[in-house]
């Protein structure tokens, strides 16, 4: 009798630690994922972790400027796909990759490339404002950044860009030239056109698929 006992016993254990684990899986389960089998991915830079995820509420529209059609051309003007020969133009699941095996292993910069107002009013996490107009040629501040990212100038005034950082950038938008321009500067500053990224959606787009967005200095989702 104890050893049937025993049996039932199990048998109902076995089936309550089931209920618990489909339930539990049910709780967490998400409706909008980045992508099949990808629900969030965590990122940790600068000691910050963040984790990138799409809002779960299906009925959610934008409210922002972001959700404007037309914009006088020029200067909001589209962009081509790419903005210079050499560079890669990436969508949001490579911006994603890049923060993950080059920002948080500090092989790469994801840079926003908006002038300081619209960076404090939500960025992606992870990037790093610097704005289009410190890579001009008559900056004086444009050396000082090349250094940072990893350039070596040389003593006959050249720069060495061999171990200089990978970066991919942004702004608002396929209608937003900002970017554009930093990657055109940094070009005609001599950084190689293979180890930059253009992120042509930009914050409408990284918006629109309803992603993370944080305002500097913040950990939190800034819903729109």
């Amino acid at each position: 009798m104890s050893v049937r006992y025993g049996v039932m016993a199990f048998r109902r254990l076995a089936a309550l630690v089931l209920l618990l684990v489909l339930g539990g899986g049910l709780a967490h389960a998400r409706d909008v994922n980045i992508a099949p089998g990808l629900p969030y991915v965590d990122i940790t830079i600068g000691g910050k972790t963040f984790r990138i995820e799409r809002i779960q509420d299906t009925r959610h529209r934008l409210t922002n400027s972001f959700t404007k059609t037309s914009r006088p051309c020029p200067p909001f003007c589209i962009q081509p796909m790419s903005p210079a020969p050499g560079v890669h133009t990436v969508g949001e699941l490579e911006l994603i990759d890049f923060l993950k095996n080059k920002v948080e292993k500090n092989k790469g910069v994801l840079v926003d490339a908006r002038i300081p107002a619209w960076y404090r009013k939500g960025t992606i996490p992870g990037a790093v404002n610097i704005p289009f107009t410190l890579l001009a040629p008559d900056n004086p501040y444009r050396d000082r950044i090349l250094l940072v990212l990893g350039a070596r100038k040389l003593e006959d005034g050249t720069w060495d860009f061999g171990k200089a950082r990978e970066l991919l950038l942004f702004c608002n938008g396929p209608w937003c030239g900002q970017s554009p321009r930093a990657i055109r500067n940094l070009i005609a500053a001599g950084y190689p056109p293979e180890k930059l990224y253009y992120y042509r959606g930009g914050m409408q787009n990284w918006q629109l698929l309803g992603l993370t967005v944080i305002r500097p200095g913040a950990a939190k989702q800034v819903r729109k």
